[in-house]
């Protein structure tokens, strides 16, 4: 799917001060996005805190996004569980027309057997009237779903298109890679290994920085694309350390703090997560500012 290729952001849900969805927030980081030459939008990610939005408020950013984006992008939605039959039917009663793909991560604190994922996805490929992008984050779910897992899927289920990759491994990424079918695409899933998945024959990112850094960061990703090692890894140099950054008290506590020196929203999330330390705070501040008179 040429759609999913180069750079695409894990939208934030932006929150108000009382902690109700700032749709306006959300309509000004997408319209940012979007003018920064980002290739593709993914809705209600992991980033986007859906585990504590109602399915009212879920509904809310999808119409939102949808509404603003206005067809200039493809847009790719969150859809996974660890409940199969669950996933199943949300796919089967969710109008997912506006959508180019949908996003499914791997099942959480189950803990399934190799084989237990497969059928997971299997289910889902069967119900999904999109393609599907199959998502591995060893850290958020507590299982990794291997190499071997993921070529299977990918020779089994035409339209099991992609994965989004953040176990954070490159061996592994390397082997889904040399074995996997031509069509089949590799994303990263993880900024951190973004650049070095692509040089290695990934297809590009679901990025977290590249919505508060989308120019920037989508940069790197062309450049990688296009095998141009040199400029990529040195303008991945200059970003590396706000990736750190962003993470150090988990997501999206970080990426929001951006938006907010950006005035693009305020940097609230939901319990449990938690708002970047003041420390935090001061610290990311200092490198956007830093970083805005390199640019200048």
């Amino acid at each position: 799917m040429k759609e999913l290729v180069g750079t695409g952001v894990a939208l934030v849900t932006p929150f108000k001060a009382d902690l109700s969805v700032d749709t306006t927030a959300l309509q000004n980081i997408v319209e940012y996005n979007i003018a920064s030459g980002i290739n593709y939008l993914v809705v209600l990610g992991t980033t986007g805190e859906p585990a504590t939005l109602t399915a009212e408020e879920k509904q809310l950013v999808i119409d939102t996004v949808v509404k603003v984006n206005a067809g200039r992008l493809p847009l790719v939605l969150g859809v996974g569980g660890n409940n199969t039959m669950a996933v199943v039917a949300e796919l089967k009663e969710r109008d997912l027309s506006p959508f180019a793909a949908v996003l499914s991560v791997s099942p959480y604190y189950n803990k399934p057997t190799q084989e237990g994922i497969y059928q997971h996805f299997k289910a889902i490929s069967l119900a999904s009237p999109k393609p599907i992008i199959v998502y591995n984050v060893p850290g958020r779910t507590g299982s990794n779903m291997l190499a071997s897992t993921t070529v299977r899927l990918a020779k089994d289920f035409a339209n099991i298109v992609a994965i989004k990759e953040a176990c954070g491994d490159m061996v592994q990424i390397l082997s889904i890679i040399k074995d996997k079918p031509a069509d089949f695409m590799v994303i990263s899933g993880d900024d951190f290994t973004a650049l070095s998945t692509v040089l290695a024959g990934g297809s590009g990112v679901i990025s977290v920085i590249g919505q508060g850094l989308p120019a920037e960061f989508s940069k790197i990703i062309s450049l990688g694309l296009n095998n141009n090692a040199a400029d990529a890894h040195l303008l991945y140099s200059e970003l590396h350390d706000s990736i750190d950054y962003i993470f150090r008290e988990g997501n999206p506590a970080g990426i929001k703090t951006i938006f907010e020196n950006l005035g693009l929203s305020t940097a609230k999330v939901r319990l449990p997560l938690m708002e970047a330390t003041p420390e935090l705070k001061a610290i990311i501040n200092d490198f956007m500012r830093t970083f805005k008179k390199e640019l200048a």
